[in-house]
C-alpha cells in the first residue's frame, strides 16, 4: 500500500476515533460540566454565549433546547444521594422543599436525555402539581406502579436520569447553585 494511503487512512482513523470518545464523554451527564450539589451536576453560562465549549457541546448533544441562566438552572442526577447509579429495577423516592425560583420541575429521562415511553404518559412533576401546603416538603415517588401522591413512572429496567429545573432563578439561586439544599434522592427497594 502506497505511503499517502496508509498516513490517509490513519489520519481518517484517528479522527474518526476522537470525535466517537469526544461524544462519549460529553453525553455521559452533566457530570463534566464542574458545578457539584449532592448528586446534582450543573453548570454556570448554560444557554448563554459565555458557556464553555464543552458545555455547549453537551446540551447540543443532549438534545436539550438550554434556556439562559436568568430563565432556567438546569441540574442533572444520574446517581441516588448514596453515590449509587439510578436503575429501574429499583424505586426510589426524591424529596424536598421550596426553591428560590418561580417554578421548578423534576423530570425523568433514559441515559441518552430523552423522555422513556410509558403507559400513564407521567414523565414529570412540577412545583405548580402541589398543593400550598406540600410546598417547603414535598416527595414524589419513582417505581413502575402509582405510589403516594405524587409519582414518575419508570417504565422498564434500563438507567436513567433525573433533570431539576429551577425556572426564573433568584440572584441568590444562581450565584449559589452548588451550595443550595436540593431535593435528596433515596432508593426505597430494588428487584432482582
Amino acid at each position: 500500500m502506497h505511503a499517502g494511503v496508509r498516513y490517509g487512512l490513519l489520519l481518517v482513523a484517528g479522527l474518526a476515533l476522537g470525535t466517537g470518545a469526544a461524544v462519549v464523554q460529553l453525553r455521559q451527564s452533566f457530570a463534566s460540566l464542574g458545578i457539584e450539589n449532592g448528586p446534582w451536576r450543573t453548570a454556570a453560562k448554560v444557554g448563554t454565549k459565555d458557556a464553555s465549549v464543552a458545555t455547549r457541546a453537551t446540551v447540543a448533544l443532549r438534545g436539550l433546547l438550554a434556556l439562559p441562566e436568568r430563565e432556567a438552572i438546569y441540574f442533572n442526577a444520574d446517581e441516588d444521594s448514596a453515590g449509587r447509579k439510578l436503575s429501574g429495577k429499583c424505586s426510589y423516592r426524591v424529596s424536598g422543599g421550596a426553591m428560590d425560583a418561580r417554578w421548578w420541575s423534576l423530570t425523568l429521562y433514559d441515559a441518552k436525555g430523552y423522555l422513556i415511553p410509558n403507559r400513564a404518559s407521567v414523565y414529570s412533576l412540577g412545583s405548580a402539581a402541589l398543593a400550598p401546603v406540600e410546598a417547603s416538603n414535598w416527595q414524589v415517588d419513582i417505581a413502575r406502579t402509582r405510589r403516594g401522591t405524587h409519582w414518575i413512572a419508570m417504565p422498564d429496567d434500563q438507567p436513567f436520569e433525573l433533570t431539576l429545573r429551577a425556572y426564573h432563578p433568584s440572584p441568590k439561586l444562581l450565584a449559589a447553585r452548588g451550595s443550595v439544599t436540593l431535593p435528596r434522592i433515596e432508593r426505597t427497594e430494588c428487584r432482582t
